[in-house]
């Protein structure tokens, strides 16, 4: 009785087969992988990579053409842009003291990061300054900053100068780097005329990897500078 009973019994499905575990991990990998390149900061969080679009522009479409131009054989050696120094001296400080903190407040709008105050090495009678008196404020710019500097410079900011007809071609030092001099802080959107003491004028100094001015003048026409033609 007992074996007609078992019979009459349907049989238990089958459990399903689960997925191996190699797949499961492959699958989850898919999940959580981030939709850009993620770095550690220095308080070791994650952080987007971000990049410039002369940044891109350089990679992409200026060393390919550099490359062919010079005979370059890796992109390694292609020219590229390393700093930007902003200098802005301030002689109205011998008298008056806080025209250094307005010249300071200037640059960091203009190069959104804030300036070291510079000092004179000695004094001069004749012009009523003592030794390490501030006398000017100087910002370096790397990286990001740098590139996103050098963008708004070309784009934005030189075509803003009254009677602009590009700027000149024989400023360069002969090691690749070209020195641009700015009359007035006025061409930077970033200042207000309403908030201003003194028009400031300041230098720019473009650094770069390239060995000869040649390279130098090819490499910065070539991410957009207006050069006077």
């Amino acid at each position: 009785m007992a074996e007609e009973i078992k019979k009459e019994v349907a049989p238990k499905a089958p459990a399903e087969k689960k997925a191996p575990k190699a797949e499961a991990k492959k699958a989850e990998a898919k999940e959580v992988k981030p939709a850009v390149k993620v770095e550690k900061d220095h308080k070791g969080g994650d952080k987007p990579n971000i990049v410039s679009r002369v940044q891109v522009d350089w990679k992409e479409r200026v060393a390919p053409l550099l490359m062919k131009q010079f005979g370059y054989t890796s992109i390694m050696a292609v020219p590229k842009l390393e700093k930007i120094v902003l200098n802005m001296g301030v002689g109205e400080a011998a008298s008056n003291a806080k025209e250094i903190e307005d010249a300071v407040a200037d640059m960091t709008l203009i190069a959104g990061q804030k300036p070291v105050v510079t000092k004179t090495k000695k004094a001069i009678a004749n012009f009523k300054i003592r030794e390490d008196q501030p006398i000017g404020c100087k910002v370096t710019l790397r990286g990001i900053r740098m590139y996103d500097f050098f963008d708004k410079l070309v784009s934005i900011d030189l075509p803003r100068v009254r009677d602009f007809h590009g700027i000149p071609t024989n400023s360069f030092d002969g090691r690749g780097n070209y020195a641009l001099g700015i009359k007035e802080q006025l061409i930077f959107p970033e200042i207000d005329y309403d908030k201003i003491s003194h028009l400031r004028g300041m230098d720019i100094i473009i650094v770069t990897s390239a060995k000869t001015d040649k390279e130098a003048y090819a490499l910065l026409e070539a991410l957009g500078m207006p050069f006077r033609k």
